[in-house]
């Protein structure tokens, strides 16, 4: 889609989901807009899926969420020229609060995954950068390209781990917004987790100090997750309550003051060790999984993988893949997931092959390349799959039994980023043969059954007859 028509697609937009004055906030993740609305009652879901250049509109996790794939953030920048008065969700305004009606909706499983989207979508594509660029060094020193002593080497290193060791950091700030309180103070709390002096009084993890007399176990917080999401959701709770309490002639200071000398010994006593703990203990269970039943596991996540995609609460497995990789060097689950991309990408092949009609094999084959290269399935997955039942099953399989391989074989990714061709560098280690043989088990499985089975009488009849 040209640029030029971005105006019109999403004044189109935001008329159906009921205008503006609807709009409780918008944000987007990597293809997908994402509205918050006051009454879903007053949007039309098929008015919208009708604009040309929506995929699909999935409602769930509390959000409107309208599809658009790769032109999704050129959309929303669009969106937010023409309607500066629509609040993203990073603006900070009161608006963003969620409505009665809206806490009561979701189960509390569902709300929490969402909740961890929110936190996590604006550091994806840092994590991914900085992991490509983690698997490329791992490939130069491997071949020795590049010596490991050498300050290029270093420089380049410091690149590609400064936002695995400063993790923490960006998610304080991302926390501060989704939960609505002062980025900076938040930011505050988390880095005290890394200053030197802290950090200095651990030579293990374990050891035991005292706060003013409390026995204090010391973690270290380097590439951790959940601890500074933790920490941010509880000050977020006690900066409501300052505020209620502090006269605004001093909240200035005052409040940072009293949330500094609250929050920071609370999180390294309470918070941090809770948070380490329940990131070790996911990670934990994953491992357990795949050592019991990598190919059950591998099975689960590459079928249904799709499906959490479909739902819009995918990212929020995101926490526990980078978790794996802080605390293990590793993460088992992302190879599975590989399964389920390139599934995807062989169902655009196999209907390219299948289909008659120009624009049909057109569409197919432009999708494919995202798939292949970035690792975006979302238009693959509403555009052919949901729209040929059979292909969504055959997507399925696919998916499930390179999955399965690759979790039998308990493939590795070293670091995090998208599944793709380009990405191949991030699974370089011992099992990257097995990671090959499930991705392309997946991809040419997938393909074949669309191409054979992929396809109703009825639509491989209107296929023949436009042929003609």
């Amino acid at each position: 889609m040209r640029k030029k028509n971005y105006d019109d697609m999403a004044k189109d937009i935001v008329a159906a989901v009921g205008g503006t004055d609807n709009i409780i906030s918008l944000f987007h993740c990597i293809t997908r807009l994402r509205f918050r609305l006051w009454d879903f009652d007053k949007a039309d879901k098929a008015k919208v899926e009708k604009i040309p250049g929506v995929l699909q509109v999935v409602i769930g996790n509390g959000q409107f969420q309208v599809v658009i794939g790769n032109a999704v953030a050129d959309v929303y920048n669009t969106v937010k020229s023409i309607f500066p008065g629509i609040h993203g969700e990073i603006d900070g305004d009161d608006s963003q609060k969620m409505t009665d009606e809206e806490k009561k909706k979701g189960n509390p499983l569902i709300q929490a995954f969402s909740t961890l989207a929110k936190v996590f979508t604006p550091c994806v594509t840092a994590l991914a950068g900085a992991g490509m660029l983690k698997a490329i060094l791992v490939i130069l020193t491997t071949f020795q390209l590049i010596d490991e002593t050498g300050s290029t080497y270093k420089i380049l290193s410091a690149a590609g781990n400064s936002v695995f060791y400063f993790l923490p950091l960006f998610l304080a700030v991302s926390a501060a917004r989704v939960f609505q309180c002062n980025s900076f103070i938040s930011l505050a709390i988390v880095a005290a987790l890394l200053e030197p002096n802290f950090t200095g009084l651990m030579t293990a993890t374990g050891d035991v100090v005292s706060f003013m007399g409390i026995p204090t176990v010391l973690m270290g917080y380097s590439g951790s997750v959940i601890p500074a999401i933790l920490s941010i959701l509880v000050y977020s709770r006690l900066e409501r309550l300052l505020k209620k309490i502090i006269p605004k002639s001093i909240e200035l200071f005052t409040l940072p003051l009293v949330g500094l000398l609250i929050m920071v010994p609370l999180t390294v006593i309470v918070i941090g060790p809770i948070g380490v703990t329940l990131g070790n203990g996911m990670g934990a269970v994953v491992n357990f999984l795949s050592v019991k039943s990598g190919l059950a596991a591998g099975a689960v996540i590459g079928g249904a993988w799709t499906f959490l995609v479909m739902i819009g609460i995918h990212w929020g497995i995101v926490p526990i893949m980078v978790n794996n990789i802080a605390t293990l060097g590793y993460d088992t689950i992302r190879p599975m997931i590989a399964g389920a991309t390139f599934a995807s990408a062989g169902v655009a092949f196999g209907a390219f092959l299948r289909f008659r009609r120009k624009e049909d094999k057109a569409f197919a084959f432009s999708n494919m390349i995202p798939a292949l290269l970035g690792g975006i399935t979302e238009p693959i997955v509403y555009g052919l799959s949901v729209q040929y039942k059979r292909m969504l099953i055959c997507q399925v399989i696919g998916g499930a039994v390179g999955s399965a391989f690759m979790g039998m074989m308990h493939t590795k990714a070293l670091v995090y980023v998208f599944p793709a061709l380009t990405t191949l560098p991030a699974f370089f280690c011992d099992t990257f043969i097995y990671y090959i043989i499930g991705i392309t088990v997946s991809f040419v499985l997938t393909a074949v059954l669309v191409y054979f089975f992929g396809f109703t009488e009825a639509e491989l009849k209107a296929q023949r007859e436009n042929d003609d």
